[in-house]
């Protein structure tokens, strides 16, 4: 039986180790967090968005930016910094928003997203998974008859590519989502993509981390990776640092790297260079006070690109990227704008002096399509560089990659290594 060492515990990690103890492997997982899930994959938007498979770098993106450029609160904030990492990244991503590359990009993820979301539900259904699921589909709110009618071309699209997403009046908005009802916005309109749903991506990953474990899966968690051992072209272990400062070298006959944002760094001793690079998103979770005050459908703020999510008895509201390297800090003011449009949006929903903020680092790509399959190193795979649709695309990349590992073909249309 070969042994697989999976870098990683978040949602990606952990579905893949699922998929990969489906297929006969002996599988370990190994995090530095004590808990699965407690990086990226812990307060996400909660969105299984197969609808918003239109990545960040299109035709038009450019010219937004350099309006968003000093706007402390803008959905996509760039801070430029010293890092030649972070220039490449954006040089690339200009290259991305060339129009023949955002429709093959587009495509790509629509494919992946389709076959991970039906992946999700079968897998939640065999298992019984409880993970605050909501199968109201995505909705997606227009506030200007502009930008309403400039969504008729991403709806044809997306109807083209197999995602159902259809053109809502704004009373079919109200009546989709009585929430908003209670609100002063002037809609114009919306889309709604009814197979879409939401869930809480954290308590998804550690339901399937347990069953995982009863299944043979080893976890070990706490456990810092110090360094990726290399020779002769391929991999020959993983030193792992304790708490105490002590260190071990753990070894496997193949190793998935899943590690979000560190996976370029961890990789780059070993002569690869991922196109990856931190993009640091926010989002706040306020207990519900009136449930008829807070939305069943998953609503997303086109203008401001926040979304919002019922996880149980609470709701979290979640955007925004900022590529600020690997900083944590939160910025208050960017918190303060997620919150605002809570407020404006559900009013009364909760008492915002409980909201609890948060922020984490998503592995972007230029294209924000992920790195899923062989990685040039010979018994090194990639399933990482998801960026804003890690939730959406995790079941379907550890289930592909699986079986790619196993010798068989993806059965998707997606531009996976080789």
């Amino acid at each position: 039986m070969r042994h697989v060492m999976v870098l990683g515990a978040g949602v990606i990690g952990v579905t893949t180790a699922w998929f990969l103890a489906q297929e006969g492997y002996e599988v370990t997982v190994i995090d530095r967090r004590p808990q699965t899930a407690s990086e990226t994959s812990y307060a996400n938007g909660g969105q299984i968005s197969v609808s918003h498979a239109e990545p960040w770098a299109h035709p038009g993106a450019p010219w937004k930016v350099l309006g968003w450029l000093l706007r402390d609160d803008a959905p996509l904030l760039f801070r430029p910094r010293l890092d030649p990492a972070q220039w490449a990244w954006c040089v690339q991503f200009l290259i991305e928003c060339l129009p023949a590359r955002t429709a093959r990009n587009t495509a790509a993820n629509v494919a992946l997203g389709l076959y991970s979301r039906a992946a999700l539900t079968e897998l939640s259904d065999a298992l019984g998974l409880a993970y605050a699921r909501e199968k109201h589909g995505i909705l997606q709110v227009f506030t200007s008859a502009e930008a309403l009618h400039g969504a008729a071309r991403s709806v044809r699209l997306m109807n083209d590519l197999g995602c159902e997403v259809r053109t809502v009046s704004a009373e079919e908005v109200r009546a989709i989502e009585p929430a908003l009802t209670h609100n002063q916005l002037t809609i114009a309109g919306g889309t709604w993509a009814e197979s879409d749903f939401s869930g809480d991506a954290k308590l998804f990953t550690r339901a399937l981390a347990a069953k995982a474990e009863a299944a043979g899966v080893v976890f070990r968690l706490g456990a810092e990776i110090e360094r990726i051992e290399f020779a002769g072209g391929r991999v020959t272990g993983v030193t792992l640092r304790d708490a105490e400062g002590g260190f071990e070298l753990c070894t496997a006959d193949d190793y998935v790297m899943a590690l979000g944002p560190q996976s370029r760094g961890m990789v780059r001793p070993l002569g690869l260079k991922l196109p990856i690079y931190p993009a640091k998103g926010y989002s706040i979770t306020l207990p519900i006070a009136d449930a008829a005050r807070a939305p069943r459908t998953s609503v997303t703020d086109e203008a401001h690109k926040v979304v919002f999510t019922r996880l149980g008895g609470e709701l979290r509201a979640a955007g925004t990227a900022e590529l600020a390297g690997y900083d944590k800090h939160l910025n208050q003011v960017r918190v303060e704008a997620i919150l605002s449009r809570v407020l404006e949006y559900f009013p009364g929903v909760g008492d915002p002096a409980q909201a609890r903020a948060w922020t984490g680092l998503r592995p972007a790509t230029p294209a924000n399509v992920p790195l899923i399959g062989r990685s040039g190193v010979g018994n090194l795979w990639l399933n990482t560089g998801h960026g804003t649709l890690g939730w959406t695309h995790a079941c379907g990349s550890g289930r592909a990659l699986a079986e790619i590992m196993a010798g068989r073909a993806a059965p998707i249309g997606f531009p996976f290594l080789g």
